[in-house]
């Protein structure tokens, strides 16, 4: 069975009105970006409801036939909504986007709108604390080993681009100086083309001992004793490589 945690206002007011129309034979539909969680809150609130996918015409066509009450997720992929028929019957259906809005207003009794992740932080916190434990048994990383405050959050894609920032940052921050190699082997072996390669990659290297040393130290004179350089010379290599 499907869980749904949510702290957000909006969400939970979708809940109870989805719970207040149950028990009635209308048609309801849940809109908002992709990865928000739209499929899980339906399929939390619906368990036992068959489910099909706006992407098969053809599944969704004989889910109608046989079935009184189902579940449309990717409904704006459908191609036959003007000539769809939901009379007598309970369809939940959700979609990335409305679509064509006088179909939707003929076919849905209520329209809900799922907010993204970016309005609810409660539930992005609640996200990332699982991401991060699925990351630790996944990439068996121990606890002691991550500084969650650390971990920067993209939410552009809401749980997909959250749980892809938190899977990069954990296995980035574990590696090894074998597991470092390993990459810069492979990188610079499938991109060495033409000539002056030297050059071409000595940027992979500097800018991000510069960058850090920059960051350790806080001064260019400083660093340029620690990397026994001459001070003229790194201040070429920030201008060259466009250190701020």
């Amino acid at each position: 069975m499907e869980t749904f945690f949510t702290t957000s206002e909006k969400i939970q007011h979708i809940i109870k009105s989805f719970n207040l129309t149950k028990t009635l034979f209308v048609s309801s539909i849940l809109i908002g970006e992709a990865y928000t969680g739209k499929k899980t809150l339906v399929r939390y609130l619906f368990p036992h409801t068959p489910i099909v996918s706006g992407n098969n015409q053809k599944e969704v066509t004989e889910a109608l036939e046989n079935y009184d009450e189902i579940i449309i997720c990717d409904f704006e992929k459908l191609t036959n909504q003007n000539i769809l028929d939901f009379s007598n019957k309970r369809i939940i259906a959700t979609a990335n986007y409305l679509g064509n809005p006088s179909i939707i207003d003929q076919l849905f009794a209520f329209i809900y709108t799922m907010p993204s992740l970016k309005e609810r932080p409660d539930d992005v916190k609640f996200l990332r604390d699982n991401f991060i434990k699925e990351a630790q048994s996944t990439l068996m990383i121990e606890e002691n080993d991550i500084d969650q405050k650390s971990i920067p959050l993209n939410l552009t894609s809401n749980s997909k681009s959250l749980k892809k920032s938190i899977y990069q940052h954990l296995a980035k921050h574990t590696m090894n100086i074998d597991d470092i190699q390993e990459i810069l082997y492979k990188y610079l072996y499938t991109h060495f083309e033409g000539n002056n390669n030297y050059r071409k990659h000595l940027g992979i290297y500097e800018i991000p001992l510069i960058q850090a040393g920059l960051k350790k130290y806080g001064s260019q004179l400083q660093l340029s004793q620690a990397l026994g350089i001459n001070r003229n010379t790194l201040r070429k290599k920030i201008y060259e490589h466009h250190i701020d």
